[in-house]
């Protein structure tokens, strides 16, 4: 059960009491209220597998002490398919803990949704307008959160400000792979979505890569969609060699970018080379720290597509990514519990295991770049 489908069971938890009469509070809908019920880690004292503070949220609004509606709560969400058992630590934190081997559940639904991991199907039916000024940034913002919503279920419509965009701007958009469903400004006034500082200079968009303006061909696609996605909106991004922006091409440690597409071509020659030595990926328990910090990455990444969908952010996405690489390279370096067998060692349940959560670690960063508009190489 992945943190998105645990809020939305603690919604429906709280609906049932609320329909049995046992609470009075106005229970959130959607997108909306996954995001006001948070789920997470066991604080210190905690217990389980999951927390969440809910009933001391809506505890005033209840019109109850946050005990009492957490002890209203509890037998409801014990009584959830998926939950093992429910105690209330402190003054009403509901500690959840999960039926079943987490990693093993949560690998194997990464594994069976593949890219779609985090998705939300059907459509949901909603409509969303993105209008931006003409400025590359903006729009490979835009473009980067069209994807973004359109994973949650949401269709997306962007449209730009500028009647007529200057050939160059074009030719960018065409070679970063942005699609504009109109120019022009509308007849209304629509939200903007400004994802650069008013200060900010324009980001150069000369696509033919000469001189120093040629930002393009100089980082090419996914470098340059990467220099403008990673950043956050306050934030000026690094493209131009005087910027720094030659950093989004070395290949080590210190460039975020590389961190991720290398992490994704270790996950496929870990699956190439255990196929050399004839097994296959299982999903099953996995110990160490080391994997449990790998685990809550892919944990996460449901809610982090959501609040990046609702906040129209794909930085946030991009960000972790980078958190899910660093987990993913940590682990598959661990000596003492490696992912594929030493010497004359023969392939065992843990390295089934094992090998399962790196697939299931490179299927998240795969699925995650194609979301920005960037490739995953296999091979690096």
């Amino acid at each position: 059960m992945t943190p998105v489908e645990l809020s939305r069971t603690v919604l429906r938890a709280m609906r049932h009491a609320v329909d049995a009469g046992e609470l009075r509070v106005v229970v959130p809908e959607g997108d909306a209220g996954v995001e006001s019920v948070r789920v997470e880690r066991p604080r210190p004292g905690g217990c389980g597998d999951y927390a969440t503070g809910v009933a001391l949220r809506i505890a005033r609004a209840a019109g109850h002490s946050p005990r009492h509606v957490a002890e209203v709560l509890s037998p409801r969400l014990a009584a959830e398919p998926g939950i093992a058992g429910v105690d209330i630590t402190g003054p009403g934190f509901l500690n959840i803990t999960l039926a079943g081997v987490r990693a093993e559940g949560l690998v194997g639904e990464v594994l069976r949704q593949g890219r779609c991991y985090g998705h939300v199907h059907p459509d949901t039916g909603q409509l969303a307008q993105i209008h931006v000024p003409g400025e590359l940034r903006a729009l490979v913002v835009a473009d980067a959160a069209r994807r973004v919503l359109r994973s949650q279920g949401t269709l997306v419509r962007v449209t730009c400000d500028e009647a007529v965009v200057p050939a160059e701007l074009r030719e960018a958009l065409e070679v970063l792979g942005v699609r504009v469903d109109a120019y022009g400004r509308p007849p209304q006034a629509l939200p903007v979505l400004r994802p650069v500082p008013v200060k900010a200079e324009p980001v150069p968009v000369k696509a033919d890569g000469g001189g120093a303006g040629g930002v393009c061909g100089e980082l090419g696609a996914d470098a340059t969609r990467w220099a403008l996605l990673y950043p956050a909106p306050h934030d000026h991004p690094r493209v131009t060699p005087d910027q720094g922006g030659d950093a989004h091409l070395v290949q080590r440690e210190s460039n975020p970018l590389f961190r991720v597409r290398y992490a994704h071509a270790r996950s496929c020659a870990l699956r190439r080379n255990a196929a050399a030595l004839g097994f296959d990926p299982v999903p099953g328990e996995v110990a160490g720290a080391e994997a449990e910090g790998l685990l809550d990455q892919l944990d996460a990444y449901p809610v982090v597509l959501a609040a990046a969908a609702r906040h129209r952010a794909p930085d946030r996405l991009a960000r972790h990514l980078v958190a899910t690489a660093d987990a993913f390279l940590l682990f598959q370096t661990v000596t003492r519990s490696p992912v594929l067998p030493r010497g004359d060692e023969k392939p065992s349940a843990a390295h089934r295991a094992r090998l399962a959560l790196a697939e299931a670690a490179g299927t998240v960063l795969a699925g995650g770049l194609s979301l920005l508009g960037i490739s995953a190489p296999a091979y690096l």
